[in-house]
């Protein structure tokens, strides 16, 4: 589609820009959460990722661009902590400074990881600043490259190998899914994917899911336009927590996705202990809503093969008492 942000070819070409940074995260299957869950599932986990998250992706995809146009010099980014960390990590790696604006109650873990892999960390009141106009203005005093966080088409690409490499995964095991479902925040994880799944499986239906309060994707498909979300609530998904989808990402979401699936706390507390127990993995609240929505039972799964995405793995310990507890 020509009046898309990026098309097949663009995940292809970010594939091989992170080949060798990135890691081939891989497919993870329980039998025995198979029986238990009435379908096979097979999980692609992103919290196995370099920096815990898929972000890194595609911020290794477009410093890696910005490098070979020889326009790095520096970059500043706006972020809850994900895209900080997959930022901080690309920018060390091409010897860049990099500063990230993150909100004062993102989780500990991602501000401390971030300063640790050398960014420089400005923290604001995610309630009454606006970290878009904080990051214009500090890419304008200190000459920095603006690297959003979902609404770039570089970023779409990167986050598509996501879908590319599971698309491989799965013909290697002989799989068609039948559906695929993954986090949706900006939208960058979700469209990239669908976009690279589409390709290679034309008949799989691709869903995002959603925390309850941010469910602002699930109301802008299905009006037609892009929606926010009015008066927010607090939500333990801090790595989804976004306003609306991008101005780029949605029209992409309109061509390839079903819809969007909403997910309450309890469910998404469920999964996290699920992915614990079952998989042995550590994946964030954000990162398993996927999974939250096959625990309640708004996808259904039974006699089909379902493609997770898990997409990241950074939540304090007090979270994973809470997800414990249950």
């Amino acid at each position: 589609m020509t009046d898309l942000a990026i098309n097949y070819q663009d995940i292809v070409a970010a594939s091989l820009r992170i080949k060798g940074h990135a890691v081939i995260t891989p497919l993870l299957e329980s039998p025995m959460l198979n029986e238990q869950l009435g379908g096979r599932v097979l999980f692609k986990a992103e919290n196995l990722q370099r920096t815990g998250s898929f972000k890194f992706r595609g911020a290794f995809n477009k410093l890696n661009k910005l490098a070979q146009a020889h326009q790095l010099t520096g970059v500043v980014a706006y972020s809850s902590g994900n895209h900080a960390q997959g930022v901080a990590a690309a920018a060390a790696h091409f010897d860049v400074p990099a500063t990230i604006i993150m909100p004062a109650d993102a989780p500990q873990i991602k501000i401390a990881n971030t300063k640790i892999l050398g960014a420089t960390v400005v923290l604001y009141d995610r309630h009454k600043e606006n970290r878009e106009a904080i990051g214009q203005q500090l890419a304008l005093q200190h000459n920095l490259t603006l690297i959003p966080p979902y609404n770039d088409a570089d970023i779409i690409a990167g986050q598509g190998t996501i879908g590319l490499e599971a698309a491989n995964q799965l013909l290697a095991l002989g799989l068609t899914p039948d559906q695929a479902i993954g986090p949706i925040g900006g939208g960058g994880l979700i469209t990239g994917s669908a976009t690279a799944l589409k390709q290679h499986f034309p008949n799989i239906t691709v869903w995002g899911a959603e925390p309850e309060g941010y469910d602002d994707a699930a109301h802008s498909i299905a009006a037609g336009l892009r929606l926010s979300n009015k008066n927010p609530p607090s939500s333990i998904c801090d790595a989804i927590m976004t306003p609306m989808v991008g101005e780029l990402n949605f029209p992409i979401m309109q061509h390839y996705l079903a819809g969007a699936k909403v997910v309450q706390e309890k469910h998404v507390l469920a999964a996290m202990l699920m992915c614990m127990q079952q998989l042995k993995v550590v994946v964030e609240p954000g990162g398993c809503v996927g999974l939250a929505a096959i625990l309640n039972r708004s996808l259904a799964i039974k006699d089909k093969i379902t493609l997770v995405i898990l997409s990241g793995g950074n939540t304090d310990p007090a979270m994973l008492g809470l997800a414990l507890n249950q």
